[in-house]
């Protein structure tokens, strides 16, 4: 309990904290962590954006494994943890939500959209590349399976995609101007179900603590800032932030 209490007292000291999550948060709602050793990306290699853009078929195939994971990812329900960081959002302790993650959890468990920053974006949506039209999955989904052709975008005819950022990808500018600012204004800085060990995603706790901001790390395994932070929890999320969020 004494890592709890600490905890605790860290966010009852904060005024301005910042919550950065990765996987292991989601990991609890089902829905698997692709960089495990089990995970996804063993099985298949993840598809790089330039081959995407070059190939219909490797469009092709990126459609049909969104599709196939779709089966797990739609049954996929905001757990504890997600419900313990919407509470500090509401409460005005938590300003802002910087996450890894693409399941939109954090919205599906009342975080207000405009205080989610999206590092890899979101997969929940397709978005044209060329004009930046969102186009919605079950419309993409009717098309890919009657034709079994990749979508193409109904205004301009440009190549559309699940809204993720994938391997290759150029990172949002403009999230990672809102992550930068939002870090830069934290206290406190809750680093919850991330390895932190891909950038530039990792530079943001690191540009906490030289900020002067306390850095606090949840992760059920150490993480490669472990000896920078003020205190590392290594347990169970949702129980965790439950314990300390009065939530129950």
């Amino acid at each position: 309990m004494g890592m709890n209490r600490d905890l605790k007292r860290a966010l009852d000291e904060s005024y301005r904290v910042v919550v950065f999550t990765g996987a292991g948060i989601s990991t609890e709602s089902g829905i698997p962590d692709f960089r495990s050793p089990t995970g996804l990306w063993k099985k298949y290699a993840p598809i790089q954006f330039q081959d995407f853009m070059a190939s219909a078929d490797m469009r092709i195939e990126a459609w049909r494994r969104k599709f196939a994971m779709d089966e797990t990812m739609a049954k996929a329900e905001p757990n504890k943890g997600h419900m313990a960081v919407s509470k500090l959002v509401d409460e005005g302790k938590v300003s802002h939500v910087i996450t890894q993650n693409v399941d939109g959890l954090h919205q599906l468990s009342g975080v207000p959209a405009e205080k989610v920053i999206e590092l890899h974006g979101n997969s929940t949506y397709a978005i044209c590349l060329d004009c930046g039209l969102r186009h919605e999955l079950a419309e993409v989904r009717v098309i890919f399976e009657t034709s079994g052709e990749a979508p193409s975008c109904r205004e301009c005819a440009g190549v559309v995609k699940t809204a993720t950022i994938s391997f290759g990808q150029a990172m949002p500018e403009d999230e990672m101007e809102r992550a930068q600012e939002a870090t830069l204004c934290a206290d406190l800085f809750l680093a919850i179900g991330s390895s932190l060990q891909v950038f530039p995603a990792a530079g943001f706790p690191i540009l906490a603590k030289r900020n002067g901001a306390r850095l606090v790390i949840i992760n059920r395994e150490p993480t490669d800032l472990d000896e920078i932070a003020d205190l590392v929890i290594n347990d169970e999320i949702g129980p965790t932030l439950s314990a300390v969020t009065m939530l129950n």
